[in-house]
């Protein structure tokens, strides 16, 4: 949520944090603005309460002209989205930019209002300018007014700052909320996330809690707590700049839904070893953290925890072992109680999700081994658990995850049947076919269905116009669900949400009318005499059926409107293909009402505040 850049050094900084500031949207933003410290000394403010295009348009009437500055989209927390609530905000000799949250803000504003201060915003990010003023009026030392700033604000924030009379230097912190730096032959950086200095370098700094940078046009450096400066060192990043480009497809999330079979292979094949078993030893993790596990507790938000449904059906219905899974943002104030030697296992596609992170530090607190499924290297939750399994899908630009939620599935599959086979419920040729047939099979399943894509749109066509659709499933079609509605509703605005098939007779059924769009997703053999009782229920009263299906399923066309046939793939991995189904449904849904595919209106990408 929210978006900053910096740059300091010898290029014209306006148009670079415009570029960073539109490599940054998809972290979704409401507001945008920057400043420039012009030719002459001064720092010159635009701000908009609109897209980047716009403030790019007011930027360039201004004509502004200088070397560094700083940049911000904006998430609207405190106040609304408008102009006088866009960021940066300055103060006298102070010019700053914040992501994050200031939990304490009014108290401290009703203190800076006595001191003399006066605020022409809403905002929390205003009271940090101000504070940060005070202080360095007091001190007349940058470093030690951010720092002492900092130390009476309660909650997260990743700051970069300007100070009037210090023209060479940009500073930067962080607290709960993602920052990178990074250095190249023309100058510094600083940024919320690699996209937006992908173009530039690939060497940066990723600061701890509480640390203080100063960035120059020459170099980076640690600022410690007496005031002295030592040149940081840097990490080499690896990322193909080609990666947060769309490569001729009108949108990311269509480009991210083709690269999901390689994404699938790729995260399998890192943890299949010669024998053609299961291995994490490239994760660092041996088998005997595996045999020791008594329960799991998986700890995700949205789409992740959904994944974390599916993974929990397969290890226990593999492995035999007791998994919970909790929304992360519940988890930190009602965790389940620990059963043996219990591993906690946080899932975020970011590794910065703030309430997944709480949800990590609450299992450490409590003595928990925690191993976390990430997809950003380095990311936060990566470096603060005691193992780290990346899913390897790369850079996933639109809001609505694809790949992300596919390769944190498939991984939780390669940890059930190692789970199982460390265990000895399973042969080692049960365990061969698996890793087989998810490695091969199933990137070939989804393949097939995203081949099909004039097929799903047919369906789409037919349920566009509602306002409310519906899924059904039994098992892991079930949990599926929850994923396929989502991916529906977040993108194309229609409502919808996914039940347990077995509970309509429990309530669900009034919401059913003519015409009702109702998906019943059925791919495993066991549940299709219930299924087709469940969907014969749905059509009594008057409901559209669209039925997604294994190829064996008993006379189809006799419970569907629509029919959408999956390719042969197991049951134990037809989460993936049903998903994969339910977001080119959700894609052509959204074209066909004209909404933002990649921007979805009131989302983020990153949710980095609670």
């Amino acid at each position: 949520m929210c978006g900053i850049i910096g740059y300091i050094g010898k290029k014209d900084a306006e148009k670079i944090i415009i570029e960073g500031l539109h490599a940054l949207e998809y972290r979704g933003y409401d507001s945008a603005g920057l400043a420039i410290r012009a030719d002459d000394g001064s720092i010159v403010s635009v701000r908009c309460g609109g897209r980047v295009s716009e403030l790019e348009e007011k930027a360039t009437l201004a004509g502004l002209s200088g070397k560094s500055g700083i940049g911000h989209t904006r998430w609207a927390t405190h106040g609304a989205p408008t102009e006088a609530n866009a960021h940066p905000h300055s103060s006298h000799h102070v010019t700053v930019v914040h992501n994050g949250i200031i939990d304490n803000c009014l108290d401290i504003r009703r203190t800076l209002e006595e001191n003399g201060y006066s605020f022409i915003s809403e905002t929390d990010t205003e009271c940090i300018a101000h504070l940060i003023d005070r202080e360095y009026v007091k001190t007349h030392d940058a470093a030690k007014a951010i720092c002492s700033a900092c130390s009476l604000l309660r909650g997260s924030y990743a700051i970069a700052v300007m100070f009037s009379d210090i023209p060479d230097k940009i500073w930067a912190i962080r607290k709960d909320s993602p920052l990178i730096l990074a250095i190249a032959e023309d100058g510094c950086y600083t940024a919320s996330d690699i996209p937006a200095i992908l173009p530039h370098s690939r060497e940066i700094i990723r600061p701890e809690e509480g640390e203080l940078f100063c960035t120059t046009a020459e170099g980076i450096y640690s600022v410690f707590g007496d005031g002295t400066m030592e040149k940081a060192k840097t990490e080499h990043f690896d990322l193909d700049v080609g990666a947060a480009k769309k490569d001729g497809y009108d949108y990311f999330m269509l480009k991210e839904i083709h690269e999901e079979p390689d994404a699938v292979r790729r995260v399998c094949m890192r943890r299949i070893n010669e024998a053609g078993l299961p291995d994490f030893s490239a994760d660092g993790i041996g088998d005997e953290l595996w045999k020791s596990i008594d329960s799991i507790q998986i700890i995700g938000c949205g789409s992740a925890t959904h994944a974390g449904f599916v993974g929990r059906s397969l290890i226990e219905k593999l492995a035999g072992i007791p998994v919970t899974v909790n929304t992360a943002s519940e988890y930190r104030y009602d965790p389940p109680a620990t059963v043996g030697r219990t591993l906690a296992m946080p899932i975020s596609q970011s590794g910065e999700t703030a309430d997944t992170l709480a949800g990590l530090r609450l299992a450490k607190t409590n003595g928990l081994v925690t191993a976390s499924i990430v997809n950003a290297v380095g990311s936060a939750a990566a470096r603060e658990s005691d193992y780290v399994m990346y899913t390897g899908a790369g850079p996933e630009i639109a809001v609505a995850t694809t790949k992300g939620y596919t390769t944190q599935v498939a991984l939780l599959c390669m940890i059930a049947i190692k789970l199982a086979l460390v265990r000895g419920r399973v042969s080692e040729d049960f365990a061969r076919k698996f890793c087989h047939d998810i490695a091969y099979g199933a990137p070939e399943a989804i393949a097939n269905i995203i081949a099909r894509q004039d097929e799903i749109r047919d369906i789409a066509k037919s349920i566009y116009t509602h306002e409310d659709i519906y899924f059904i499933g039994r098992g892991p079609d079930y949990h599926a669900g929850h994923e396929c509605s989502l991916k529906l509703k977040e993108i194309s605005y229609i409502h919808s949400e996914s039940y347990a098939a077995g509970e309509l007779k429990h309530g669900t059924l009034s919401l059913v009318e003519d015409g009702t769009p109702v998906i019943a997703l059925a791919t495993w053999q066991r549940y299709y005499d219930k299924m087709t009782g469940n969907i014969r229920e749905v059509r009594a009263r008057g409901g559209y059926s669209v039925l997604v299906c294994g190829r064996d399923f008993p006379e189809p066309a006799s419970y569907g409107e629509k029919i959408f046939m999956l390719p042969g793939i197991s049951e134990y991995f037809s989460p993936l293909a049903t998903v994969v189904f339910s977001q080119i449904l959700a894609y052509e849904t959204a074209i066909l009402r004209g909404c933002d595919v990649d921007h979805p209106r009131n989302l983020a990408k990153s949710v980095t505040v609670e």
